[in-house]
């Protein structure tokens, strides 16, 4: 992995998801749009019950760039393509309605709690 900073306390190291626009999108009719959005969700939830994704949902803000990013998530698997593999089986990414992007994200250990996310018994 590139990019890893050198630091003298320990990391943790997640998936970063980041949802953006599709190409497809403004050409789909409202409601297909509606429906994809829909199985986006029903989508997302299932990873979520299967605990792959720890958090996940909308980022509204000043579009500064033309393409800013409507959505983002974290997952910890260990795998940034396993991640992006299952994002982009997601109906609304395979439509276009959305495009996804995954990347590693790394925080000083112990910074982050999940207390909706599906824990192991």
């Amino acid at each position: 992995m590139t990019g890893v900073p050198q630091v003298d306390f320990a990391l943790d190291t997640y998936e970063c998801i980041v949802l953006y626009p599709g190409a497809a999108g403004r050409a789909l009719p409202p409601e297909t749009v509606q429906r994809l959005q829909s199985e986006h969700a029903e989508h997302v939830q299932a990873l979520q019950r299967r605990g792959i994704i720890l958090v996940s949902g909308s980022v509204d803000g000043p579009a500064r760039n033309p393409d800013p990013p409507i959505g983002f998530g974290l997952a910890r698997t260990g795998s940034v393509d396993d991640v992006r593999s299952v994002m982009e089986a997601d109906p609304a990414v395979q439509a276009g309605l959305y495009r996804v992007d995954v990347m590693t994200f790394l925080c000083p250990a112990g910074s982050l709690e999940f207390p909706l996310a599906k824990t192991e018994s």
